[in-house]
């Protein structure tokens, strides 16, 4: 297969949606295909509310936590903590 530019890919699904332009049944498949593509490229599942934000601070403050002693190194803290390295 051949690499194609963008304008060459546009121009490519351009044509082929006049191909099918008669055909509705075709047309919402692939107007349903463009949707969840777009959907991909837009969405960041990074993004969260900030109440959202907020309770997953307040779960962690339920959680054990840890500090490290003056004067540690990481790599003692973490033996400390059970962790081979």
């Amino acid at each position: 297969m051949r690499m194609m530019t963008a304008t060459q890919l546009n121009a490519d699904i351009l044509q082929n949606l006049g191909v099918i332009a008669n055909d509705e049944n075709a047309l919402k498949r692939v107007a349903k295909y463009l949707r969840k593509v777009a959907k991909e490229l837009t969405s960041d599942p990074t993004l969260m509310t900030k109440e959202d934000f907020f309770a997953r601070i307040d779960k962690a403050k339920e959680g054990p936590s840890y500090s490290m002693l003056p004067d540690e190194d990481l790599k003692t803290f973490l033996r400390r903590l059970g962790h081979e390295i």
